[in-house]
């Protein structure tokens, strides 16, 4: 091939990878946004429930409720959901069910008559019911009994409700699993707190690995849920999460989803959709009162793709005493996280010291040091107690805070 020949091959390849990536600029179609939907998990409702749905209503599209429960001890339990917030709200509302993992056996006929009954009432209360949703963590041996329970509720359910089902990661070993999830018209894959609660709630690779081997078992659309909350271990090493325990905060070991580490695992996952991917459940809606679960702050910075970073201020309030100051950290960034470890006020002039709450105090080299002496979670927009200080002059200035 002469000089010119090449020349004019070049040019010729040049334009038609030009053209080829023109073709995409212009024809090809943007991947399509994920569903973003939310658990609401509370078995007793308050009035914190309808400032956060106020809050919520243009970040979640739709809202799955607890509405009913089946336990061993407890038998059959009814949420008292708010009916009128929830016709009021207006968002396509899931009914599930909960169905303890701990049950000897499935009993397909009261199952399926309570939903029915549930789901027909929260119809005639005007709440837009799109789906129900069975929410039961099966031993794998009794994948096949659930599966019949499933294709029986699918069968007594009007087709204009949608039938989902939770899925474990456990269960992608089982060659019934497949089978399970034709029967139901979509599913929930669970991928946090699914191990020793001790060994934390969420492994970021591992749910990467779960979510793709679970796209290549289901040929129906698919969830993923994700968290948005905490717990806690206590000394005798029960697991705060939903609950809470009788005990002091300084007693309880806090385990922590850290909100960068979903929000990788989330942009991972909308960059490249496994077949079947609808979109996210997030368990659970934040309320006011509930000091486990992750604020509605972080959970839309990690939605929005936000900075997920905390910024720490250190306020100082007088007393009556004018030589006595208390003591707060205020973490003014827009998601939760750790207190830090440690927090220091330089160049002061004070005589005594305490810490306060989580951390304790040392006065040294004309330092005031505060040192956490457990782990707890600061929400972002709130305060936590440092301690107080008696000095010969109002503390101001700088101060140095370690993570």
């Amino acid at each position: 091939m002469s000089l010119r020949q090449w020349i004019a091959a070049s040019i010729v390849l040049l334009l038609f990878v030009l053209g080829y990536g023109l073709y995409f600029l212009i024809c090809a179609k943007p991947p399509t946004p994920l569903a973003q939907q939310v658990y609401i998990w509370q078995r007793i409702w308050t009035p914190h429930h309808q400032h956060a749905l106020q809050q919520s209503h243009s970040l979640f599209s739709a809202l799955r409720v607890l509405g009913l429960q089946i336990h061993p001890q407890e038998g059959i339990r009814h949420i008292a959901i708010n009916n009128a917030l929830l016709k009021q709200d207006g968002r396509p509302v899931w009914l599930v069910i909960r169905l303890d993992g701990q049950l000897a056996h499935l009993n397909p006929s009261l199952i399926i008559q309570q939903v029915q009954c549930t789901a027909h009432a929260w119809a005639n209360a005007g709440i837009p019911l799109a789906g129900v949703e069975i929410d039961y963590d099966a031993p794998t041996a009794k994948l096949a009994d659930y599966q019949q329970l499933v294709s029986a509720l699918r069968k007594s359910l009007p087709q204009t409700l949608t039938l989902s089902i939770t899925a474990l990661p456990t269960w992608l070993e089982s060659p019934l699993l497949p089978t399970l999830l034709h029967t139901a018209d979509t599913s929930v894959l669970q991928v946090h707190n699914v191990q020793s609660p001790a060994n934390g709630l969420f492994d970021p690779h591992l749910a990467q690995r779960w979510v793709t081997e679970y796209a290549s078992k289901t040929r129906h659309p698919f969830f993923v849920a994700l968290p948005a909350y905490g717990s806690a271990l206590t000394p005798d090493n029960r697991v705060e999460s939903e609950a809470t325990l009788s005990y002091a905060d300084q007693e309880m070991q806090e385990l922590s989803v850290a909100p960068q580490t979903v929000a990788d695992l989330m942009r991972q996952l909308e960059q490249q959709p496994p077949e079947g991917l609808q979109g996210f459940v997030w368990f659970r809606l934040p309320l006011a009162g509930d000091r486990l679960s992750w604020s509605m702050a972080t959970l839309k910075a990690v939605i929005h793709h936000q900075p997920l970073v905390p910024r720490w201020s250190v306020i100082v309030t007088p007393t009556a005493d004018p030589m006595l100051f208390d003591l707060a950290i205020n973490n003014s960034g827009q998601i939760d996280a750790p207190l830090p470890e440690q927090v220091a006020l330089q160049n002061v002039d004070c005589e005594f010291a305490d810490g306060a709450n989580h951390y304790r105090s040392e006065l040294a080299n004309n330092a005031l040091h505060f040192t956490r002496i457990n782990l707890q979670q600061l929400r972002a927009g709130e305060s936590s107690p440092l301690g107080w200080a008696r000095c010969a002059k109002a503390l101001q200035g700088k101060f140095d805070v370690a993570p």
